[in-house]
């Protein structure tokens, strides 16, 4: 069994002005690959078509909206992650379908509903304080 490897959980996030280390990229491309590595271990059934390819598609827009955000206005930049921030919503909702249909690996499918967990937690505190300095709130 292969184990999943996500950078770790001390990384500083960069804000929109670069203040910080910027790690988050890299953890984004990371939980890309291990979505279409675990993709590759599900069964190979018509009924699990929609749900590879829908999880396919939100796991990476998750690393692909957050990059656009980077060379975007403050107001799109904050607009871009919230549109991260729903697209791992949903790829934690279809990952919790393939969970409790035992499709795939459980361990990597665990490991990958915890990792766009936190993936989830970070760019929502991301947008929250993105809001907060546009509003000029400390």
């Amino acid at each position: 069994m292969n184990k999943i490897e996500f950078g770790s959980n001390s990384e500083v996030v960069s804000d929109y002005q670069n203040e910080y280390t910027i790690k988050l990229r890299e953890r984004f491309l990371d939980f890309s690959v291990a979505i279409i590595k675990f993709l590759n271990t599900l069964p190979v059934k018509r009924e699990y078509d929609v749900l590879k390819y829908q999880l396919s598609k939100s796991a990476t827009s998750i690393g692909a909206n957050y990059e656009e955000a980077q060379s975007t206005t403050y107001k799109e930049f904050i607009q871009k992650v919230r549109i991260a921030l729903r697209e791992a919503n949903e790829t934690k909702y279809w990952l919790e379908i393939i969970r409790r249909l035992n499709a795939g690996n459980p361990d990597q499918c665990a490991e990958l509903i915890n990792e766009v967990a936190q993936l989830s937690l970070i760019l929502g505190s991301i947008a929250s304080k993105a809001d907060k300095k546009l509003r000029g709130e400390k």
